[in-house]
């Protein structure tokens, strides 16, 4: 008990030297980039919550989600609601935001225990589908198809010259380390490991003694959290909590950038954010370069996605975390696991048909 003590304190002491280095680095990044990049680390560190919040979902307790967009979306109103009503601050109303997506996500939860695969999968695709007609059906509180506008004033201690867009950076990015760090030490704990057991084998956990139910629902709490958070820093950065901006595309973006970055792997979320908040501009831009109108510049991205996708799953199965480790180091088993939980859903091959007979 005393090595596991040390342990857990060792591994707490390390992730917070590494934020402190990253929270250093980010903000003299804010600092020497200008305000474009600026607007672009602050999409970046909204999408990594939300992602990471997805990978630990699918990753590591093995429950595929296609319709976290949703919780994002109750997130984003959720913030927009709470600033216009009751004025709290931005830090206030975030951590708010993130306790009613989590009720959200406990209730979901409960249902989404009964289901397994595909029938688990279609469950939160309709829920995707759903929610953001729910603002467009009662416009007097959601503001029907123009949404409701996000207003995030820098705060009075900055001073009156401070940047916008350094301050949405510093906001962003800043939960985006914290949630960071929680969650790698959540994957770290007793939870953490029972999720990884649940994930692998569903039945072997239940003989262990786990409660497969409840700890299915932990995930979805903690992971729908982190979407309304995610939500919410979304809305910030554009000012506007609008329903278009939580269609399934969105949701369809997140799972991409988990399955691309890495499956139960945090810097994966980071990773795969990176490539979809970058790779658009680039690539509409690399289309109008080669002559295409805006229409099929604007296609180009969703075509490239599905190219990049087939070809980092041939290469590095782990996703890009996993093809770093591959390539300067031995890949950790954990970066390649959560694959299995997305096969052990797949139909069994004609002779493992065979083989159970």
């Amino acid at each position: 008990m005393a090595l596991l003590r040390r342990a857990v304190a060792s591994t707490l002491v390390r992730h917070l030297g590494a934020a402190v280095l990253v929270a250093v680095v980010l903000v003299v990044l804010s600092y020497k980039l200008g305000q474009y990049r600026q607007y672009q680390m602050a999409e970046v560190g909204a999408w990594v919550v939300a992602v990471a919040g997805l990978t630990i979902l699918v990753g590591l307790s093995g429950q595929i989600s296609v319709g976290h967009g949703a919780f994002m979306a109750v997130g984003a109103f959720s913030t927009a609601l709470l600033l216009a009503h009751l004025g709290w601050p931005i830090e206030a109303v975030l951590v708010a935001c993130m306790a009613i997506t989590a009720v959200a996500g406990a209730i979901f939860g409960v249902a989404a225990a009964r289901l397994r695969g595909p029938y688990l999968a279609g469950a939160t695709l309709m829920l995707a589908v759903a929610v953001p007609f729910v603002a467009v059906a009662y416009p007097g509180v959601f503001g029907g198809d123009q949404g409701l506008t996000v207003a995030v004033p820098v705060p009075g201690f900055l001073g009156a010259s401070f940047p916008f867009t350094r301050w949405l950076v510093w906001l962003t990015c800043g939960f985006a380390v914290i949630v960071l760090i929680l969650l790698a030490n959540l994957a770290r704990s007793k939870v953490g490991r029972s999720w990884r057991a649940l994930r692998d084998d569903e039945v072997a956990a239940a003989l262990a003694g786990l409660n497969v139910a409840r700890l299915q629902i932990l995930a979805f709490v903690v992971s729908s959290a982190c979407a309304g958070l995610g939500g919410g820093l979304l809305a910030a950065w554009a000012a506007s909590a609008n329903p278009d901006d939580f269609s399934l595309t969105l949701s369809i973006g997140l799972l991409t950038a988990a399955v691309l970055g890495g499956l139960g792997t945090l810097p994966g979320a980071v990773w795969g954010s990176l490539v979809l908040v970058l790779a658009p501009t680039y690539l509409t831009n690399l289309g109008a370069s080669q002559g295409l109108s805006a229409g099929a510049s604007a296609s180009v991205p969703i075509a490239a996605y599905g190219v990049v996708l087939i070809v980092v799953m041939l290469l590095f199965p782990a996703g890009i975390q996993g093809g770093i480790r591959r390539l300067f180091g031995p890949a950790a088993p954990a970066v390649a696991a959560p694959l299995s939980a997305l096969r052990r859903h797949a139909p069994a091959s004609k002779h493992q048909e065979e083989g159970t007979t």
